[in-house]
């Protein structure tokens, strides 16, 4: 087979598709390259700055809890969107699944309700699969209408399940039981032990490890699992291949055999499980109840490092926990911690601002100069500030969001069918 064909064989090759020469290193090796880089970054600001809560095991425990529900819904996206159903609707299939955990849960326990948000995510992702795929909808109205019919489902099926519960009322479900959570005793006190003496990286080291074992939950753990799962089956397993290949070039793929309209409405049908699970997720770890307007966008933030990560499950886990993190910020009250990233935000501006300087590209300085000005206006609010007011601090999360996908579009590379109305044997 020709190495051009859409259905060329890269079980072989990294998670993007190329080859490693061509990419000087592997994947796994820079990432975790930029992960040390930015440890140590983070032990510099706790230490010059003394916000101590930046990288503190309850913080980087709060982060990863509000990061797992945003990974489910970008894992949602990236099926669907790997085999071309543009999926916009994870917002209301998050809704759906709240419901699903609250009512399940309560009456028979949490593991079904872990199964009762899989259940309604999927009806969910049924509607829009046969819409798109199946009617040739466009995708992006259909995803719209999911959202709004999750909405207003949702709210009606609480207000007559939960109405009278003890506990309950239309916009709430009663208290839930907790799925268990995961301890490991003495090495979470030595790491404790050492995370309060703050020296500088062994400290950060140390919170960081606590945060993985200290009260984690065990549908935290399942989602890290999805995410490798996901990576395997779609980047080293024939049926990855051939759903993938329906992103790309559905027509190539159907002449091949491929049965294109199988490969989406399975994919948008696991999409829709996922984004069922991170509203699980929401009810059953995150608040122990469903609430109306629980999901909060995160099926939004969940599509947004989707993108981040370049379709890609490595990429959506970062993009996740920087959006879980940013999160957990505000909701501790970070003011601190947000006035400390001024201080590294100033230097990378200013380094930024020298080498754009130093370049001279095509005389023009303007962005060199735009940058050194904004450096020198970051370090004053530094200097002059002590905390960051906490309206600005609540803004954390969608300031983050709209940086990254900034600073992440000159790199994209979406499929190239995504979101094409296809229809069968249009190959012929």
């Amino acid at each position: 087979m020709s190495t051009s064909s859409p259905l060329v064989d890269t079980a072989a090759l990294p998670e993007g598709g190329a080859p490693e020469a061509a990419t000087g290193r592997p994947r796994w090796q820079r990432m975790l390259l930029y992960a040390a880089v930015g440890l140590v970054v983070v032990s510099l600001v706790r230490v010059l700055t003394g916000a101590h809560d930046i990288d503190s095991s309850g913080a980087l425990r709060a982060a990863l809890a509000l990061a797992a529900p945003i990974a489910l819904a970008g894992l949602g996206g990236l099926w669907s969107e790997r085999a071309g159903v543009v999926n916009i609707g994870l917002e209301g299939m998050m809704i759906l699944g709240t419901w699903g955990a609250a009512f399940f849960g309560y009456h028979y326990g949490p593991w079904a309700g872990l199964l009762g948000a899989v259940l309604l995510g999927v009806v969910g992702g049924a509607i829009h699969a046969l819409a798109t795929v199946v009617f040739g909808v466009d995708h992006i109205v259909s995803g719209v209408a999911i959202n709004t019919l999750g909405a207003g489902a949702a709210a009606y099926l609480a207000a007559r399940t939960f109405t009278g519960l003890p506990g309950g009322g239309p916009t709430q479900s009663p208290p839930l039981r907790q799925l268990p959570t995961v301890t490991v005793g003495p090495v979470s006190d030595w790491l404790g032990s050492l995370e309060e003496g703050r020296t500088f990286l062994v400290a950060d080291i140390a919170s960081l490890l606590r945060a993985l074992v200290t009260q984690l939950s065990v549908l935290t753990v399942v989602v890290a699992g999805l995410l490798v799962l996901s990576w395997w089956v779609l980047w080293r397993t024939p049926f990855g291949l051939r759903l993938r290949s329906c992103g790309e070039s559905p027509t190539a793929a159907e002449t091949l055999g491929v049965d294109v309209y199988r490969y989406k409405f399975v994919a948008v049908l696991v999409s829709g499980a996922l984004a069922g699970l991170g509203g699980g997720f929401l009810a059953l770890v995150a608040s122990n109840l469903y609430r109306d307007g629980q999901t909060g966008g995160r099926g939004f933030i969940g599509l947004a490092a989707m993108i981040f990560g370049n379709w890609r499950p490595g990429g959506l886990a970062s993009g996740a926990l920087l959006f879980g993190y940013s999160d957990s910020v505000q909701l501790r009250g970070g003011g601190d911690v947000v006035h400390a990233y001024l201080l590294p935000l100033a230097a990378g501006l200013l380094a930024w601002g020298v080498w754009q300087l130093a370049r001279r590209r095509r005389g023009k300085p303007a962005t060199g100069v735009v940058a050194l000005v904004t450096a020198v206006l970051a370090f004053g609010w530094f200097a002059l500030t002590s905390v960051v007011p906490n309206e600005l601090t609540g803004m954390t999360p969608y300031i983050a969001t709209l940086l990254v996908l900034a600073f992440a579009a000159q790199r994209l590379r979406m499929p190239a069918a995504d979101g094409a109305i296809y229809r069968k044997g249009e190959a012929t």
